[in-house]
């Protein structure tokens, strides 16, 4: 494709490495030993949001001034693990690693004890976790094995119903399990996590709606307004395109629901070919992520993805 289209050399001339990593790789299908692809992937580590966040990690594996590995939101370990894994951060690189034993280690005992107890809930957290050691790789590390376990179960049984969602079922869980188990390479997913992933998939699109996001909740199914915009960065939360987005790792952007909602991802196209985003928690999280032009890059950068993966993309 040519670089020189609009669109693409807009998403090209963004001051965050990752972007322009993305572009090069999702839409424009370089390959990983072209000199461009190279230079943005060296560059996501030596420039912009990363090394800035990973500047703040002592040497424990957590980050700095923080009360606990959740708090404050959104700049303490866990929140900065899962910013650095959507900035596509070199997954081997021993700051990343460091900061996932730190949470492995630090979570242990509770996903242990929730297990036992047949205790599910907080689908967010333990999906969002699981995605990025995902991430690094660690699929042999047996501090993971609970974890897939406890996300299959999880998807398996209500799905993910959350006492804070008064014990309904939680879309926002559902998405974000899916997210980390669709991480799966295709030969680790046994049976019970492909039956998970169905489960999850009917939940999101057969028994409720998409686009109307009429899903479970106390005040009768009103879901936070959130959802009906495109945000860039999402931590627990979700909307309909990081949904989309799930939905294309889990191959079903083929169901009439999904294709509901690519439909409403295309009208949101501005007349200049950009989608306009909102960034809700600038303010909470690393100010490295950029200004208001670059959050229109992210998602402008994400729906052409999602669209491309659905068949629906000329550029």
């Amino acid at each position: 494709m040519n670089v020189t289209d609009p669109f693409y050399a807009w998403l090209l001339a963004s001051s965050i490495p990752s972007i322009r990593y993305l572009t090069y790789v999702n839409l424009l299908d370089y390959a990983g030993d072209d000199e461009r692809v190279v230079a943005a992937r060296r560059a996501i580590m030596q420039e912009g949001p990363v090394p800035a966040i990973l500047a703040a990690q002592t040497p424990t594996g957590a980050w700095a001034d923080e009360h606990s590995y959740y708090t404050p939101k959104y700049v303490s370990t866990h929140w900065s693990m899962l910013l650095l894994t959507e900035l596509a951060i070199d997954g081997t690189d021993e700051r990343f690693q460091r900061g996932v034993d730190f949470m492995l280690t630090a979570t242990a005992n509770d996903i242990e004890k929730n297990l036992a107890n047949d205790k599910l809930w907080l689908s967010c957290f333990w999906g969002n976790l699981l995605r990025y050691a995902r991430h690094a790789g660690r699929w042999a590390d047996p501090r993971v094995d609970p974890l897939v376990r406890y996300v299959t179960l999880d998807l398996q049984r209500g799905p993910c119903r959350c006492p804070i969602n008064d014990g309904y079922s939680c879309g926002w869980g559902v998405v974000r399990s899916l997210w980390s188990v669709a991480a799966l390479p295709p030969s680790a997913r046994t049976e019970a996590i492909d039956g998970a992933i169905e489960q999850g998939v009917t939940f999101l699109l057969d028994a409720f709606r998409l686009v109307d996001a009429n899903y479970p909740t106390p005040d009768q199914g009103r879901i936070h307004p959130l959802w009906f915009k495109l945000n860039f960065p999402l931590f627990y939360q979700v909307d309909i395109l990081f949904t989309l987005r799930v939905l294309a790792a889990v191959d079903a952007l083929g169901h009439p629901q999904a294709e509901a909602a690519l439909d409403w991802l295309v009208q949101q196209r501005q007349a200049n070919g950009h989608w306009r985003g909102r960034s809700p928690y600038r303010q909470r999280t690393w100010r490295e992520m950029g200004d208001r032009e670059e959050t229109n890059r992210w998602v402008s950068l994400q729906s052409a993805t999602v669209l491309k993966q659905a068949g629906r993309w000329s550029g």
